[in-house]
């Protein structure tokens, strides 16, 4: 393939499973995703949710690299505006001094949950969440030991200094956030599970490329993989996505209705739930490779991280090895 392959796990919980095993399935699939040649897999950082079990990505992350040896392990992502730019910096490179050239630092603007959440997170802080621009700066000088004479900071250090510095990734759905990425000279990730609007993405694309032509483009999908058509569609017409539209204009993606509701209602403001079906790629092995070439060839990807929002654990597992470089590659020899 000319395009490389990940994997984005939100340890989703399943009725019935305590948050032990729910984690321990994270643990499992990380090791079979290292097996079957993917190239990266990142975890996700969701606050004070029953539908997922990732919370915190640098402690998941710090486990998951001590449970594999190859497979680069990262945040999928950190959400900046609820933490200090230095203790995140020291955090990767503490990581990063562990497990040199294995670590990504993905990077996210969203919330990551509710507003009371949101204020949980930021207790005795003051933020206004309005100056990401700022803190993701800041965390890209410290992260290349750059911080400015001029900056109030001017001589910190985030140590330990790691032999390989942590890859920082910006996650984000607009051509706002691909700029930023480019401005800044990171690697940029559009989740188009989020964000379904195929010229939103080729604007994207196009303005990253202009602005940044040697960065790292990577496209998030959702995809879903069975032996037959027929079974993957079946699994991909359950899932739908929900957005939150506040009386300010803010639109939010959540998981179900309710949180829809309730993020509407801890807003404040007056708020619209709307419900969609869910932009997923579904099908064979082969009808999902074909989609991705195409995908590839249109924006330019260099890598997709796969999102499977399948509730069934070994459906979803099913789906992962399918779609596997190591699997796809056997059928390529065989084809």
């Amino acid at each position: 393939m000319s395009y490389k392959l990940g994997i984005l796990d939100q340890s989703p919980v399943i009725e019935g499973v305590s948050n032990f095993d729910t984690l321990q399935k994270t643990v499992d699939l990380v090791k079979k995703a290292e097996e079957w040649g993917y190239e990266r897999f990142w975890v996700s950082e969701h606050h004070n949710s029953d539908l997922v079990a990732g919370s915190s990505p640098e402690v998941l992350v710090s486990y998951l690299l001590a449970k594999t040896s190859s497979i680069r392990i990262g945040s999928g992502g950190v959400m900046l505006q609820h933490y200090s730019p230095y203790k995140v910096a020291e955090n990767f490179h503490v990581l990063s001094t562990l497990e040199p050239g294995r670590v990504d630092l993905g990077i996210g603007k969203a919330p990551g949950g509710l507003p009371l959440s949101t204020k949980a997170l930021q207790y005795g802080t003051v933020n206004t969440g309005e100056d990401f621009e700022e803190r993701l700066t800041f965390l890209q000088h410290l992260i290349h030991n750059a911080v400015p004479e001029i900056h109030e900071f001017a001589g910190i250090k985030a140590t330990p200094t790691p032999p390989t510095k942590p890859e920082t990734y910006l996650l984000g759905a607009s051509v706002n956030s691909a700029k930023l990425a480019a401005d800044l000279k990171i690697s940029f990730a559009f989740a188009k599970f989020f964000n379904s609007d195929q010229e939103v993405l080729r604007d994207a694309a196009k303005t990253y490329r202009d602005n940044y032509p040697q960065g790292a483009f990577i496209v998030s999908v959702a995809v879903i993989a069975a032996p037959t058509e027929e079974e993957a569609k079946v699994l991909a017409g359950k899932q739908k996505i929900v957005k939150v539209i506040l009386a300010s204009g803010r639109t939010l993606t959540l998981q179900t209705v309710e949180q829809a509701e309730k993020f509407g209602i801890e807003s404040g403001e007056g708020y619209e739930v709307k419900e969609f079906d869910a932009d997923i790629i579904y099908g064979t092995p082969e009808q999902v490779k074909a989609s991705l070439d195409e995908l590839h060839k249109l924006y330019g990807a260099d890598e997709f991280i796969l999102h499977t929002p399948i509730p069934n654990p070994e459906e979803r597992l099913r789906s992962f090895k399918l779609l596997s470089p190591k699997y796809i590659n056997q059928l390529a020899i065989h084809s």
